[in-house]
Order: C-alpha cells, then sequence, then structure tokens
C-alpha cells in the first residue's frame, strides 16, 4: 500500500501512498502502524496537528523540539500545495546543516517523514493550503526551538521572493545554525 525513497538526507523519507478512485471520489490509507513498520518506519506518533494557511508564501518554521520531547514528523497536504525543508541539525552527522526540499501537495499526495533531529518548514505555494502531520510527541513549550529559515548557511531556496513569505514574529527570531546550541549532539 506504500513506497519509500530515500531523500538527499538518506533519514528524510518521502512516502507514495496508493490512491484509490471512482465515480464516487477516492479512497486512501493515509496511516498504518503496521503497513508503516513493515516498510522500515517505527515510530510512536502521539498526536495530530493541522494548520490552514489562506495566503500564497505563508512560511512555518524551521521548527523542532529539543530532548527529551524531540518529534518525529510525517507530514502531508490534503488540500493546496506546500514547499516542505527538512535541515539536519545533529552536530554529529556527516549531513549537518544541509537540507531537502519536496514539495507536498494534494495532487501529488505525497509525505514525507522528518525524524527527530532535523529542523522542519514548509511555505505554501497555493491559497488555503492544509497541511497535517503526526508527531511522536506532545507540544513541549520548553522544548520548543526554531533556526532562522534565511540563514546564508543554509541556502535555503524557498521558491519565493523574501518579501512574499509572511511568517509569525516568533519565526522571524530564530538563531542562525552556527549560534544554534547543538540540542543533538
Amino acid at each position: 500500500m506504500l513506497h519509500v525513497e530515500a531523500t538527499a538526507l538518506p533519514d528524510v523519507k518521502i512516502i507514495r501512498l496508493k490512491k484509490f478512485g471512482d465515480h464516487r471520489g477516492f479512497f486512501s490509507e493515509t496511516y498504518s502502524r503496521k503497513a508503516f513498520t513493515e516498510a522500515g518506519i517505527d515510530h510512536d506518533f502521539v498526536q495530530d496537528n493541522h494548520s490552514l494557511s489562506p495566503v500564497v508564501g505563508t512560511l512555518r518554521g524551521l521548527h523542532f523540539q529539543s530532548p527529551p520531547f524531540a518529534q518525529d514528523k510525517l507530514i502531508r497536504v490534503p488540500r493546496g500545495r506546500i514547499l516542505d525543508i527538512a535541515v539536519d541539525i545533529r552536530a554529529s552527522s556527516p549531513d549537518f546543516g544541509k537540507s531537502v526540499a519536496v514539495e507536498l501537495s494534494a495532487e501529488n499526495w505525497l509525505q514525507v517523514l522528518v525524524p527527530a533531529g532535523f529542523a522542519h518548514g514548509f511555505v505554501t505555494l497555493e491559497p488555503d493550503t492544509e497541511v497535517l502531520y503526526k508527531v511522536s510527541a506532545p507540544y513541549a513549550p520548553a522544548h520548543d526551538h526554531g533556526l532562522a529559515f534565511d540563514d546564508p548557511a543554509l541556502g535555503i531556496d524557498w521558491g519565493l521572493p523574501a518579501e512574499r513569505l509572511i511568517l509569525s514574529d516568533k519565526d522571524r527570531k530564530h538563531p542562525r545554525l552556527a549560534d544554534l546550541p547543538r540540542y543533538f549532539a
């Protein structure tokens, strides 16, 4: 029912799901612990989150939680389209500071698994975009952190000019990678 592909950062996975359609619409099993475990993805998801961004260029991120509340995330888009970004922030990783981008949309029906130790963010590419994601740890405000979306050391191309990006005040104030404590040593 699902196919798992590695990205340029091997721990970040793309999940291709089956979608069965007929004259009534479609059906898709978007998560089955058994199927995911059999495909080598064994995470204990404890919470589902859902966001709506009415305006193109809404950027959420780059976010992560530090241990012991670090989160694995399984992201999908049931309506609209996003550019999803994951940045490796594991200090001992050979991919430290590298990022990967995957376009997720209602049309392509892909999911992305972003494991703990990665900062995560996305920008909306269509109006009224909805993003659903499972997380493996509950929200813990004292462990909630972020990474500067515009850090030149990361070199992330968000796909839109900077003046079109809409961010929260909080997301504009995150530290750059060089100033980020090594939460994932």
